[in-house]
Order: structure tokens, then sequence, then C-alpha cells
């Protein structure tokens, strides 16, 4: 099976173009391959996806 990779967003921090998986919805974390920066996908559309940084995961999450 073979994955469609769309590049229709930024990284927020260095630029780079971000690698997001065809079938991507709003909510996934996706890391930036160049400075590893995590971005939420905040909307998701056939034209494209909007990020946002992810927030930083805080000591008592799933506590």
């Amino acid at each position: 099976m073979s994955t469609t990779v769309t590049t229709a967003a930024v990284c927020l921090v260095c630029d780079s173009e971000l690698a997001i998986e065809g079938g991507s919805e709003k909510g996934e974390i996706v890391e930036c391959g160049t400075c590893g920066q995590e971005h939420e996908l905040t909307a998701a559309s056939d034209a494209g996806y909007e990020v946002s940084l992810a927030p930083e995961v805080e000591e008592d999450w799933g506590e």
C-alpha cells in the first residue's frame, strides 16, 4: 500500500515543508523532519493543512 504525502504546510520554526500524509485529520501531530518541532494539524482539507505549534507535554498529563 502506498502513502500519499502532501506538503501544503510549512514548519512555523524553520520554514521547511512538512511531510503530511494524505488523509491526515485535525488534531494529529506532525514532526518537522528538519528541526524536530512538533505541529498540531488545526485544519485539514483537500486544499491543504493549517498547523500550529503542538502544546508541550505537561508532567501530569495522563494521571
